[in-house]
């Protein structure tokens, strides 16, 4: 691909994912290598065409922040919708990605339906942890030995999250041995997220963790695709139900990803 057919890719890009697209996805969706994006990210940005921004870029004008309203929402199935469906699986992928908690240390949980079925399991832990679920905030402020956290940003109702469109700024300086987090789909391309505020959100929590666990019923690989949070090759262990194919264990320890499958009742 030449160089002009980059740029007018790069661009169609921008305009296909809401003004702003991550270099991780130009990596996966443009046939060129790191190196030579950013040259092109570089020209493109030096000619006017687009801004560089922290983790991609994005059509000169487009604002994030203008999204925020009292009626803001992000794209993906609203949390009342999503905390009903496959209750029973979403409950013991939580009891035990619970278990793989360490005593005593420190966790980010991410925003979700399934992650949200961790906190009952805490008690006891002496855990401190950094959430932005307000969902998982009150789930856990009952529980006197855990230490909460949470980010500075906006309150997205639709989710009950909270997220910083700006960037680090707002968010504490915060590491963690283990990130826990959801997802709205699991393919060959990795873990992928509707809505890029998110996606960015999500990317910020993954470079502050040591190890990533993601928590995904069977029907999350089944999905449709969206915005790329990160490859598989990033994902210490995924925890499912046994409703998982045996196509979809294989696909993700091709990836060097460990599969722990919960069985409701155990």
């Amino acid at each position: 691909m030449h160089a002009t057919e980059r740029e007018q890719a790069i661009i169609s890009l921008l305009r296909q994912h809401d003004g702003f697209i991550s270099f991780r996805d130009l990596e996966e969706l443009v046939d060129a290598s790191p190196a030579t994006l950013r040259r092109d990210l570089h020209r493109l940005a030096g000619e006017g065409h687009i801004d560089r921004v922290r983790g991609g870029a994005r059509l000169p004008g487009h604002d994030p922040r203008s999204r925020l309203s009292d009626e803001s929402h992000i794209a993906g199935t609203p949390f009342s919708q999503n905390v009903r469906l496959m209750p029973r699986e979403k409950q013991a992928i939580g009891r035990v990605a619970a278990e793989l908690c360490r005593d005593g240390t420190s966790i980010m949980i991410d925003g979700g339906s399934t992650t949200l079925q961790m906190c009952r399991h805490l008690a006891g832990r002496d855990l401190q942890v950094f959430t932005n679920s307000l969902h998982i905030v009150r789930a856990l402020l009952p529980r006197p030995d855990i230490r909460i956290l949470v980010p500075g940003g906006s309150i997205f109702r639709e989710q009950d999250i909270i997220l910083s469109v700006g960037g680090d700024d707002t968010m504490p300086r915060f590491h963690a041995p283990q990130f826990f987090m959801g997802a709205a789909c699991v393919g060959p391309q990795g873990i992928m997220n509707p809505d890029v505020l998110v996606v960015d959100a999500e990317r910020r929590l993954i470079d502050r963790a040591d190890e990533l666990i993601v928590l995904v019923d069977h029907t999350k690989f089944d999905g449709p695709s969206g915005n790329v949070v990160c490859g598989l090759d990033e994902v210490g262990i995924v925890v499912t139900d046994g409703g998982v194919s045996g196509k979809d264990v294989s696909m993700l320890e091709a990836a060097g990803t460990r599969v722990v499958v919960a069985s409701p009742g155990a």
